[in-house]
């Protein structure tokens, strides 16, 4: 799977922003970035801090772009940018200038402002630090409104080619709404594809097409319908339960006249506490390597890091960021 990002952002390297540019984590990683031609890193800090923070872990990092926002010869024009952006909420610039000494917030803009085509944070910030710069910068894409996630879950298959699935959302909205579940089938769906996965989406329940009643059914049998309706383009089914979209033989009895049922490849959970559960199982029992939550529905490509990650999680999804843009 890495290889075919590799492939495509070596044929249009891109920029990343890391907001935590000391941390030992960051710099392994961007390290390794350093040592190739597709992703270059860039540093949110103090230059003597990155460097000896650096030689401290034993990272060579020189080539890398570090900005501090103290010493930023564009800050100016960044706090007029923030202000304009904020005018509803009446920033003055005083205040932009506060906000913007914050490295979640600086990142952000250097995203906005072209300067880098995407950002990677939360190594030490929690994701509501990563994820609110992000919806008042970046803001949604058009027709979006919300932002969603979803998780690469990857396993290796006996035929050679890994198994890759996606799974939505299981890490920002709590109980999505009938209108807010169509949304993230769609965004889904548009990741999955980037990931080589020809998208075979199922709305998960503990019903299958009927089989249970209650509130909890109607409403994803109801945005399954309406994620029908919105992507005529996609093989979309539901509500099913997770045995009979995975299990062709079970599929043949619950659903025979199903064309989703039974391969299923992207799933989309009823609330964060299914997602989460789901996901965590797979990866736990069924040795898938999770890769998320990948940030969906925004203007350009925002991800954020688990406080516990490692440096290989960190270039992973430093990959899987910069592919996104």
């Amino acid at each position: 799977m890495f290889g075919k990002l590799i492939d495509s952002l070596k044929a249009s390297p891109k920029k990343i922003v890391f907001t935590e540019g000391s941390d030992p984590r960051i710099l392994e990683a961007s390290a390794r970035l350093l040592s190739s031609n597709f992703l270059h890193p860039i540093l949110v800090g103090k230059e003597d801090e990155i460097f000896a923070a650096a030689e401290n872990a034993g990272f060579n990092v020189h080539g890398a772009t570090i900005i501090d926002p103290d010493h930023y010869d564009r800050f100016d024009e960044m706090v007029d940018l923030f202000c304009e952006l904020r005018k509803s909420k009446g920033v003055t610039p005083e205040q932009a200038r506060k906000t913007l000494s914050a490295a979640n917030y600086f990142g952000t803009m250097l995203v906005k402002m072209g300067v880098a085509d995407a950002l990677l944070g939360g190594a030490t910030y929690s994701t509501a630090d990563t994820v609110r710069p992000a919806l008042q910068v970046i803001k949604t894409k058009p027709g979006n409104s919300i932002v969603s996630s979803c998780f690469i879950m990857v396993r290796p298959a006996a035929s050679g080619e890994n198994e890759v699935l996606a799974m939505g959302d299981c890490a920002i909205n709590i109980k999505p709404s009938e209108d807010d579940l169509v949304e993230i089938a769609g965004e889904t769906a548009a990741c999955a594809k980037i990931f080589g996965i020809d998208p075979k989406v199922a709305f998960l329940s503990y019903s299958t097409l009927g089989s249970g009643k209650g509130e909890d059914v109607d409403k994803m049998h109801n945005a399954c319908a309406k994620a029908k309706e919105r992507y005529p383009e996609l093989a979309i089914d539901g509500e099913l339960q997770f045995d009979a979209a995975v299990s062709p033989a079970v599929a043949r009895t619950k659903c025979p006249d199903s064309k989703v049922a039974g391969h299923a490849n992207t799933f989309i959970f009823p609330d964060i506490n299914a997602g989460n559960i789901g996901y965590k199982i797979a990866q736990r029992l069924g040795n898938f390597d999770a890769y998320g939550p990948i940030l969906l529905g925004l203007n350009a490509p925002i991800n954020d890091l688990s406080r516990g990650c490692n440096a290989m999680e960190v270039y992973s999804m430093a990959i899987i960021t910069a592919a996104l843009a």
